[in-house]
């Protein structure tokens, strides 16, 4: 899988760059999880940082065109983020895994 960048925006008032990229697979369709991890390395990021919005490809095509949001941290990226966004890429909330507190 060759990942190329075509486009980075930075989004300052976030503390992230939106990128939008493309990559070129030999197989079926990658995984949203293969991509943001791939992304991360090429843009020497940690995987918790990077959050796949889009993958798109074409029909009968080895092309995926994507959108990501690439963050300062993993913090931020939970912060800014809705919920089931993080959960497609598998980058758990804030307080999530902790036991909650039930009033009595």
């Amino acid at each position: 899988m060759e990942i190329d960048i075509l486009e980075q925006e930075d989004n300052s008032m976030l503390h992230r760059t939106d990128v939008t990229f493309e990559v070129v697979h030999e197989d079926a369709s990658p995984s949203r999880l293969s991509v943001r991890d791939s992304l991360a390395a090429k843009l020497d990021k940690d995987s918790e940082e990077v959050v796949v919005h889009r993958l798109d490809t074409k029909f009968g095509m080895r092309k995926t065109v994507g959108y990501a949001k690439v963050y300062e941290s993993a913090a931020d990226a939970t912060e800014v983020e809705q919920d089931y966004i993080l959960e497609r890429n598998k980058i758990a909330a804030d307080g999530e895994g902790e036991p909650e507190e039930t009033a009595e």
